[in-house]
């Protein structure tokens, strides 16, 4: 990884991950991301990224200077300092694309970050549990939260506000209009 540069970070509480590194993409070095976080174009606006492995996700960021990026269809293809050639870029293929939070602005009202809904416990209006945020799907019309227990089929809930009445991050938890046989 020392063709991407940077110095290493030990702190991953404090990354956002925005996507993984797919592919490389052409001869010259640059790479093909698959993002998970929306606005990818909002991200060329951030002058450094980080790239760490999926297992190390607890540690071991190292930083990387852009110096170009671009939405192409349903990926980012950027260009990372010291990345020179297609080699250098199939090393990086799986490593995570992650940014501080502190480099990324404050969410507006009823607006959160996924990585701030991942993990958080899930009741209903009658206080059953149904689980706890898996990861969030992307559609044309709404995000959908995927909700499980250990064991269980996943339930997949919309993320609008006629099935999700309240999100509370400082309690870890969501509150949602859905029965649990349903």
């Amino acid at each position: 990884m020392a063709e991407a540069g940077g110095a290493a970070v030990e702190n991953a509480s404090a990354f956002v991950v925005l996507g993984k590194v797919v592919d490389a993409w052409g001869i010259a070095g640059a790479l093909k991301i698959h993002p998970f976080a929306d606005d990818p174009v909002a991200w060329a606006k951030l002058p450094v990224w980080w790239l760490g492995r999926e297992e190390q996700v607890t540690g071991n960021w190292r930083e990387c200077r852009l110096r170009r990026g671009r939405v192409h269809g349903e990926s980012v293809v950027v260009e990372f300092d010291g990345v020179a050639d297609r080699n250098a870029a199939e090393a990086l293929k799986g490593m995570l694309v992650g940014v501080p939070r502190s480099a990324l602005p404050p969410a507006r009202e009823n607006e959160y970050y996924w990585a701030d809904l991942i993990g958080l416990q899930v009741l209903n209006t009658r206080d059953e549990p149904l689980g706890r945020v898996l990861g969030l799907i992307e559609t044309g019309a709404n995000d959908v939260l995927r909700v499980g227990v250990e064991g269980e089929p996943e339930r997949l809930l919309p993320f609008v506000a006629a099935v999700v009445l309240s999100v509370d991050i400082g309690a870890g938890c969501i509150r949602v209009d859905w029965e649990a046989d349903w």
